[in-house]
């Protein structure tokens, strides 16, 4: 394929890796908060935060829902710093290796608006992204269409123009049927050589 002008980056576990277990487990301890993630649905809870919804609305919701899980929840939320283990291996370099010769990239990542400051204050590779798209501040998150054109707006660049890359299958189906170039995050070494396949400007190994 050819015709690349711009990528968009996910941020977790493509850029950063995350996992919610150590910091909710700094709150209630590893074994409640891993019966937590395995007897509620987490991801559908999160996924609504990162929709726009509030931390206090998802608590109180929570609550509602299954009190017994209200103090993991909210660990969650207290020790969420815990959750971001570092950066993914090899990714941070090729986000280096393409704004050293200036082409465009942005960030289009699942999350919640109020917690997100966390990401741009500890990853400065971050900063080397024209713009980021927050879902939870623009209240709409992947794998919503909207938030793909939003992503092609704020880019300036057709999205047929755009390299999309992802580790959820269920958001890069939705943008390649959107038109987007889209990878599945599955390792640096292999986005690498997808990369260079499409003839961006970063080193093959």
């Amino acid at each position: 394929m050819g015709g690349v002008s711009g990528v968009v980056w996910d941020f977790g576990n493509v850029l950063i890796k995350w996992d919610p277990l150590p910091a909710i487990a700094a709150g209630v301890g590893d074994a409640d908060a891993r019966a937590f993630l395995s007897s509620y649905d987490f991801g559908s809870w999160n996924h609504l935060q990162d929709a726009g919804r509030t931390w206090a609305q998802a608590l109180t919701a929570l609550e509602g829902d299954a009190p017994q899980w209200l103090s993991a929840g909210a660990a969650y939320v207290d020790n969420f710093p815990l959750s971001m283990l570092g950066p993914v291996p090899g990714t941070h370099e090729l986000v280096r290796e393409l704004a050293a010769a200036g082409f465009p990239q942005v960030g289009l990542t699942n999350w919640s608006a109020e917690l997100y400051p966390h990401a741009s204050s500890t990853y400065d590779v971050i900063g080397l992204l024209r713009d980021v798209v927050v879902s939870g501040e623009v209240r709409l998150a992947k794998p919503d269409p909207a938030i793909y054109q939003l992503v092609g707006e704020r880019a300036g660049i057709p999205l047929e123009r755009l390299v999309f890359i992802d580790d959820s299958p269920v958001n890069v189906d939705a943008a390649a049927g959107l038109g987007m170039q889209a990878i599945q995050f599955t390792g640096a070494e292999q986005l690498r050589s997808d990369l260079v396949a499409l003839g961006l400007p970063v080193a093959a190994l």
